[in-house]
């Protein structure tokens, strides 16, 4: 006997609420003798006090034994509520009657009315039902009684109305990416600021400028259902700040703040004064502007003009100290400098200019060449690298390397145990930038020897040696 059904709202007509009533349910007194009180039914039938159940029905047949019908449903509870349905369960009673058990009647009772309505027209072998299409609002009390052949038994009841409402869900501000980092706009541009926000119903939106309300004769705020809007026409300097938002639904409330930055272009730097001139160079310094425009200055632009034709040059840009030097000007010419300041919005609408003019002089200059004295790089060769001991493969080539250094360029000549080796064809000799290379093709032990380098030019002679073993293969 457990299951589920689903049931739409009964009909609100009085006439059509009383014959159902009578049919399916007991009477109206009896829908106030609650779950408790069922169980005294159950124990003690004897005495009659509740007189009440017998008046409406007893005008057709008499009330049956109590041990006939069944005893009220236990543990009726409310399972879930929505905007638009309410579900209910319910365990089965203790006693279900002599006779055949025939289902449950559910009956919703309206706050402020006097007469139960049933849900269902016929019992139902369920011990869990939802009530669906209800109105938004409603306030209603629930009971529910087991039916069998010999007729209703008493009821279990809620001892609290079930309320149908709104489902609330907590607000939520989705701040817009762009939005999360300083909002920064120009003097005169707009500010639009829209910010998506969530929640049932529909939350309170408010905002405030640094803690403080808003001026409504320059902030327009448009709130809809999902977001909220704040306008400004013609955003000011003193429009910058931090702009929070706060969504706010029965006690519940969540908020967003807004950085926005309104800046303008800088004022000029302040005085400038030409330090020094000298040669081709000349050196400046001046001071930062009084007014950054509400941000910070992305530095200086230096530039430069002459006397004869007064155009402009830029010289220096994003120059951040507030010193320096221009060089490179030409001889003979007198310059004016100018400085502004720059920040995000551009440079300053004015610059500072120098008072007085660097010239620029021309100066009498003798040359006068320096005595050159020639060095005499001559040098008696030396060798650099040796000459290194070798063993060699027969029939493998093998070269001997040594480096040496000397000027003029020396003789180099080969030998071999003491013996000059110059025209041998198995001998090729080789020198370049110092290197003195000589290739022995295809050696046999008959080669094997001590090689002697040697250098001679006509500030002296160098030589150097090694030995060269050529192994015969071993045979087998």
């Amino acid at each position: 006997m457990t299951g589920k059904a689903t049931s739409e709202a009964p009909a609100r007509g009085p006439g059509e609420t009383a014959s159902e009533s009578a049919d399916v349910g007991p009477p109206e007194p009896s829908g106030k003798v609650a779950a408790p009180e069922s169980t005294g039914g159950d124990q003690a039938p004897k005495p009659q006090e509740p007189a009440p159940q017998a008046p409406a029905p007893a005008a057709t047949k008499p009330a049956p034994p109590s041990e006939d019908v069944p005893s009220a449903p236990l543990l009726l509870a409310v399972e879930d509520v929505s905007e638009s349905s309410v579900a209910v369960s319910w365990e089965p009673p203790e006693r279900l009657g002599k006779l055949g058990f025939q289902g449950y009647v559910l009956e919703l009772r309206r706050e402020g009315a006097s007469e139960w309505v049933p849900v269902n027209a016929r019992p139902m072998m369920v011990t869990q039902q939802t009530v669906r299409n209800l109105a938004l609002g409603d306030k209603f009390f629930v009971r529910v009684a087991a039916v069998n052949s010999a007729g209703s038994g008493p009821p279990a009841v809620l001892d609290q109305p079930v309320h149908i409402q709104e489902t609330i869900e907590a607000p939520k501000i989705r701040v817009p990416r762009h939005l999360r980092q300083t909002y920064i706009r120009q003097v005169g541009e707009t500010i639009n600021l829209q910010i998506p926000f969530q929640g049932n119903p529909k939350p309170q939106a408010s905002w405030t400028h640094n803690g403080h309300a808003l001026d409504s004769q320059r902030v327009n705020v448009r709130t809809g259902d999902q977001d909220s809007i704040l306008f400004i026409r013609s955003a000011q300097r003193s429009d910058s700040g931090c702009y929070e938002l706060t969504a706010q639904l029965e006690g519940l409330e969540a908020k967003a703040a807004i950085n926005v930055l309104v800046i303008e272009k800088p004022g000029c730097p302040g005085t400038i004064r030409l330090l020094d001139v000298w040669g081709c160079n000349a050196a400046l310094e001046w001071t930062p502007p009084q007014d950054t425009g509400g941000t910070e200055l992305l530095g200086y632009t230096v530039q430069k003009a002459d006397k004869k034709t007064g155009q402009w040059f830029t010289v220096l840009e994003r120059y951040h100290p507030t010193t320096c030097t221009v060089s490179d000007l030409i001889v003979g010419n007198s310059y004016s400098f100018r400085v502004f300041s720059e920040n995000l919005c551009g440079l300053s609408e004015s610059a500072a200019v120098t008072k007085e003019l660097a010239h620029i002089q021309k100066t009498d200059t003798v040359a006068k060449p320096k005595s050159f004295v020639e060095r005499d790089f001559s040098e008696a060769p030396s060798f650099t690298q040796p000459l290194a001991d070798h063993t060699s493969t027969p029939g493998y080539s093998t070269q001997l390397f040594c480096s040496v250094r000397a000027s003029p360029k020396p003789k180099i000549i080969w030998m071999k145990n003491k013996m000059d080796i110059q025209g041998d064809p198995r001998y090729r000799a080789l020198s370049e930038q110092g290197v003195c290379t000589l290739e022995i093709r295809k050696p046999s032990p008959f080669d094997s020897g001590v090689y002697t380098c040697k250098a001679v030019n006509a500030l002296g002679e160098a030589a150097v040696d090694c030995r060269l073993e050529v192994k015969a293969s071993a045979t087998h």
